[in-house]
């Protein structure tokens, strides 16, 4: 997938850049990406390259993602109305309030984030939506997701050394995760307990993901 550098001066112009490029092409995903504008997750020091298909720092050295790789992993994720999703590293709230809508009101999403002051930043983001109770962002606990329950889909936006089984657990029967792992970016689809499917797709750069509790 080659990067789309040009700075853009609407998320419409970077919409159909994307669909130019056959990164972005399912109708509810377009239209989720055209109610969730990123210029309500972009930091204000940085407004002047909101639709460049970059990623942009957010702070704590994290970053809200390159608009083509996410639009990438949720073709990958498939998110249909009425699934429970997990959002593993929210950030600034972006792929949240995206799951959030791919979902719908039947729909729940949870977004975990180890940074404070991220979480902090993606709950306000999140606010600016009407979505409801179903769709929210939390401080993450001490494993990774939420070990308790089980998702229809999980998206992880950080890259994990190797295969989390934990959050491979936390996968309904028929459930898919798309993470990246180094850099690939790897879709794993739940066949049964003791089968998962699993497809790479290699050429991605992401920040590392925190799998360690630890305050910022």
């Amino acid at each position: 997938m080659q990067p789309l550098l040009n700075n853009m001066i609407s998320m419409q112009e970077l919409l159909e850049h994307m669909k130019a490029s056959e990164v972005l092409h399912s109708p509810a995903i377009i239209d989720a990406f055209t109610k969730i504008d990123r210029k309500y997750f972009v930091p204000e020091e940085f407004r002047d390259h909101i639709y460049i298909d970059a990623p942009l720092p957010i702070g704590k050295d994290q970053t809200i993602s390159q608009p083509s790789t996410v639009a990438f992993m949720l073709e990958l994720l498939a998110v249909k109305k009425g699934d429970s999703i997990l959002d593993v590293g929210s950030g600034s709230g972006w792929t949240t309030a995206l799951l959030c809508t791919l979902a719908g009101k039947r729909g729940s999403v949870r977004g975990v984030e180890r940074v404070d002051a991220l979480v902090e930043r993606g709950q306000h983001n999140l606010a600016k939506f009407n979505f409801g109770k179903n769709c929210h962002i939390e401080k993450a606990g001490e494993r990774l997701g939420i070990p308790e329950e089980v998702f229809d889909k999980i998206l992880v936006s950080a890259s994990a050394a190797e295969i989390p089984k934990g959050l491979l657990d936390q996968l309904k029967i028929g459930g898919v995760m798309v993470i990246p792992i180094k850099n690939s970016i790897f879709k794993f689809t739940k066949i049964s307990k003791t089968y998962i499917e699993q497809e790479e797709f290699p050429g991605f750069v992401f920040v590392p993901l925190i799998e360690k509790k630890f305050d910022l």
